[in-house]
């Protein structure tokens, strides 16, 4: 697998890096790892790198972008925080890997038994963890179909918040973000959310 160069990230288009993040989770969840040589790569970079995709991810142990998408070094910009949330410096980063670093696909990227969604659906408040998950209250405030058990240990419950914490944080990117939505109307880019299964590795996407 060789590693991008500025001609081959401005070939690409969105749809294009979608499919090769949907085919490096395909090869990742069947254990068939595309072939690279990483301090080749670590030499090729070394003058300029040239990801093709932006990976907003939670920080847990298990979610790796680069080894859930089967990607290697230079490939993506991986940004990670817990539960996947947005703010002001992780709108600048975006900024910078699609306007000025080229990127052409921004994903949210949440997970299924995700701590801090649960720590959020719990009402925990502990130190600085309540101004994080404080960022997660609006999803848990559009779930409203749970009327009883609204709480952590209601596995239902935290995926549906889930689910409506990373839509909400892509439509946030568009609302907070005027330049990454100018080139998301200009086709350049695109934005979306995807959800990744911590008990069989798939990643399924929202368009």
């Amino acid at each position: 697998m060789r590693t991008h160069t500025r001609e081959t990230q401005e070939s690409l288009t969105p749809d294009m890096a979608l499919q090769i993040l949907k085919e490096g989770n395909e090869r990742f969840i069947n254990n068939i790892k595309a072939h690279r040589n990483l301090l080749q790569q670590v030499n090729e970079t070394s003058a300029g790198q040239f990801p093709f995709a932006t990976i907003l991810s939670c920080i847990d142990s298990r979610i790796s972008a680069e080894l859930i998408f089967d990607q290697g070094l230079g490939d993506i910009f991986s940004i990670r925080i817990a539960g996947n949330i947005i703010n002001d410096d992780i709108l600048g980063s975006m900024e910078l890997a699609c306007k000025v670093a080229g990127s052409k696909l921004i994903v949210v990227l949440g997970h299924t038994k995700c701590s801090a969604i649960e720590s959020a659906c719990n009402g925990i408040d502990l130190g600085n963890i309540l101004s994080l998950v404080s960022k997660i209250k609006p999803a848990i405030e559009k779930e409203t179909t749970t009327k009883f058990g609204r709480n952590g240990k209601n596995l239902l419950f935290v995926q549906n918040v889930t689910l409506h914490n990373i839509n909400l944080a892509a439509g946030m990117i568009r609302e907070r973000s005027s330049l990454l939505t100018e080139m998301e109307q200009n086709k350049q880019i695109r934005i979306m959310s995807g959800l990744y299964d911590v008990e069989n590795g798939k990643v399924i996407f929202f368009e």
